[in-house]
């Protein structure tokens, strides 16, 4: 199996807080057999700060930060399969998330998607987002 380490410049680095010295960071994206695996993004700064601005801000940082992985994988938003988005308060977070995530993606064309409620997210986020997608091909 041929796997291909996704990382740009123009993205985010994949967070670091949960790696210790025997452990290196994953990756912002995996491609394998023309499908890209897009590791979890949340809504922070360069400086590792959550943006300011509740759920929409973040929700609005991390599918951007998301859409430059893509790029850099060969892809973009416009190819994404299927969508995990977890947040830490499903019922208070859902519709405010859902109506900065419905100006990513084509009406009549949203990809597959699973919202899940969870406990905690790295850096105290609102929401962190990942998913998987198809690279077109050329």
């Amino acid at each position: 199996m041929v796997k291909e380490i996704v990382f740009t410049e123009d993205a985010l680095p994949p967070l670091p807080i949960y790696c210790d010295r025997f452990m290196s960071p994953s990756a912002q994206a995996v491609v394998s057999r023309g499908t890209v695996y897009a590791s979890g993004n949340i809504g922070i700064t360069r400086d590792m700060n959550l943006v300011e601005g509740g759920v929409e801000a973040q929700t609005r940082a991390a599918l951007e930060n998301l859409s430059k992985v893509l790029k850099a994988a060969g892809s973009g938003l416009e190819h994404v399969l299927k969508v995990n988005v977890y947040l830490t308060n499903l019922p208070r977070d859902f519709q405010p998330m859902n109506g900065v995530y419905s100006q990513f993606f084509e009406q009549g064309k949203m990809p597959a998607r699973t919202c899940i409620g969870v406990a905690a997210l790295p850096l105290g986020a609102d929401v962190e987002i990942e998913c998987t997608a198809e690279v077109p091909q050329a």
